[in-house]
């Protein structure tokens, strides 16, 4: 049964369901644009579902008829750069990148953005961010920042260059033209785009699965391959064994030892066949 939708703060809902915690954009009004504190309460509910055990599997998403139309321009350009502080305008800075990207990139849990809407300019890096992404086939994406003269701001560039392939990125950098959800599942900007009224329901599909497999090996898979893309080879190499040794260390469940003996002695689990249960 679905529980009650927490207010987390001002603009940030959070919505449990069977391991799943629903975390809400919810600045409707302002087609949920990250303001500073925005980003200050993403910080805070990011520090809570971490160790809450009704989070197996992290959903983000925005109120209303959007997922994000990325920075909110008059608070940050405005109220905060006018204003003349490096002091501010640094903290500022790193408030937003620590959740949009950082702390979200390497949560614990799985996490999935589910596109709802508009995805616009810096909105581009929390959706890079979460492992996985589903989209409305009729969501509108965006990189307009060319349009009122500036380039696509904060990390927003390295999230385009880690997802899309560099001529649609470039395309879509320079001109500013928007391009919808089949489009962005096309360029693997998201995993997959589905009608509108199947949204909800493939992204719970998805994150069910998930949150019903070990955590543990699933953290070291998507953290190993986040820090191994930047590595060579050899770092590689060096790295991924110590986390799998990891894994096996901190894995209660022994997954390992199981799935093996699955594979290997009764012969009851066959590779594309069929998917591990390690409750089994």
């Amino acid at each position: 049964m679905t529980a009650a939708i927490e207010p987390w703060g001002d603009t940030v809902t959070v919505e449990f369901d069977e391991g799943i915690a629903w975390v809400t954009l919810n600045r409707p009004a302002k087609r949920n644009a990250m303001n500073p504190a925005l980003n200050e309460e993403m910080c805070r509910v990011l520090d809570q579902l971490e160790t809450d055990d009704r989070c197996r599997v992290l959903v983000l998403t925005g109120a209303g008829e959007s997922f994000s139309a990325g920075m909110d321009l008059k608070e940050y350009f405005r109220e905060v750069e006018d204003v003349g502080s490096a002091t501010l305008q640094h903290r500022v800075r790193r408030v937003g990148n620590e959740w949009q990207w950082k702390r979200l990139a390497y949560f614990p849990k799985p996490t999935i953005a589910m596109v709802n809407g508009w995805c616009f300019g810096g909105a581009f890096t929390p959706l890079v961010a979460c492992d996985l992404a589903i989209a409305d086939q009729r969501a509108q994406f965006g990189l307009s920042e060319v349009n009122w003269g500036i380039p696509p701001g904060s990390v927003v560039t390295k999230a385009i260059a880690a997802t899309v392939p560099h001529r649609d990125a470039l395309y879509y950098i320079m001109t500013g033209e928007p391009f919808d959800g089949a489009r962005a599942a096309q360029m693997r900007l998201v995993n997959e785009a589905v009608p509108a009224e199947r949204l909800r329901a493939r992204t719970r599909e998805l994150a069910v699965r998930l949150g019903s497999m070990n955590q543990v090996v699933l953290h070291t898979a998507k953290v190993g391959y986040r820090f191994a893309a930047e590595m060579s080879w050899h770092q590689a190499e060096d790295y991924l064994y110590a986390k799998l040794d990891q894994s096996r260390v901190l894995d209660g469940e022994r997954s390992r030892a199981h799935g093996l003996s699955r594979f290997l002695d009764d012969k009851s689990y066959r590779p594309g066949l069929g998917a591990f249960d390690p409750a089994e």
